[in-house]
């Protein structure tokens, strides 16, 4: 099993960093500031001298280590769980209760609502969290409420024939990704502990066959990312750190994280070969805080694979 480290990347920390994404097409990083109501995009820019985040447990001694430069920040007045790129260009942000679809540098005020999710009138208040486009261009996104109250939340899907529910008694939906073929998703409830699969049916966006893929031993699993063999990168909030399972379930590596409450992470650069990974300051008292002065910091490490292209939402 490899042993990494990860080390901060971006220059100021966020309160609930999420979501980060690769666009191809632009060269750039985007990701979610969730209760700040932010979208960040950044450039991915290499150091020097440098460690690559690798330890002597995995043999290597490479020295470089990539930046951000913040290029662009959109400010929504909702809470933004999550950001997708289309494939015309736009961006599609899960936000509030909301789909919405935002041309290319466009105001956030011209913002197009696709879609909207019809939470139960219970007085729970809930909101948008983690989303991903599925390889045929389908979103799946999730809610919670902000109490994370056990089974207020829901699995969705958005397409062109409207928003549809996949699933219902969720109490807190993350991390989504697929199989290099599509015919998995792992998907993760962060509350059972676990990252569960199902079978995906890459035509039609049908799920089945659900069942227990991997099950940590601390800490929940928050976002995940699906590398070019298969392996699945899973952010463990309350652990510090990034498990990576085989297709089979084992386990891969372990990426430690100095900030215990890592919320994502995704293949970015130009080779896809870097994992960025997100973490929050939201949850920490002050003595956590000043144990962890990174903590709210997105981070970097090249863990000897490679991510998957990023699919656009088919809004065209």
């Amino acid at each position: 099993m490899l042993h990494l480290r990860a080390v901060p990347c971006s220059p100021l920390p966020g309160r609930l960093t999420e979501g980060p994404l690769w666009d191809d097409r632009r060269q750039e990083l985007l990701w979610v500031d969730i209760p700040e109501g932010l979208v960040h995009r950044a450039a991915l820019t290499d150091g020097r001298d440098q460690h690559d985040g690798s330890d002597e447990h995995d043999g290597r001694d490479g020295r470089e280590e990539h930046d951000l430069a913040l290029l662009a920040t959109l400010r929504f007045d909702r809470p933004v769980g999550a950001v997708a790129l289309c494939a015309s260009g736009a961006l599609l942000a899960a936000a509030g209760a909301s789909f919405l679809h935002l041309e290319e540098d466009r105001p956030v005020a011209e913002a197009v609502e696709l879609a909207a999710a019809e939470f139960p009138d219970d007085g729970l208040p809930r909101r948008m969290n983690d989303a991903a486009v599925d390889p045929a261009g389908r979103l799946l996104a999730g809610t919670m409420a902000y109490d994370e109250s056990p089974g207020a939340g829901a699995l969705y899907r958005l397409d062109g024939d409207g928003l549809v529910t996949l699933l219902d008694s969720v109490s807190i939906s993350n991390g989504l990704g697929w199989s290099p073929d599509g015919s998995r998703l792992y998907y993760a409830d962060s509350p059972t502990g676990r990252v569960d699969v199902f079978a995906y049916d890459p035509e039609t966006g049908a799920l089945s066959d659900r069942r227990p893929f991997a099950v940590l031993d601390r800490g929940v699993p928050d976002g995940l990312t699906v590398d070019s063999e298969g392996r699945v990168w899973v952010a463990v909030w309350g652990g510090g750190e990034v498990l990576a399972f085989t297709p089979e379930g084992t386990l891969h590596a372990r990426v430690e994280v100095p900030a215990s409450h890592v919320t994502s992470c995704a293949f970015a650069g130009p080779a896809r070969d870097v994992l960025v990974i997100t973490t929050a300051t939201a949850g920490l008292d002050e003595e956590r805080l000043r144990a962890e002065p990174d903590a709210g910091r997105l981070f970097v490490c090249r863990p000897g694979a490679t991510g998957l292209p990023t699919s656009p939402y088919a809004d065209r």
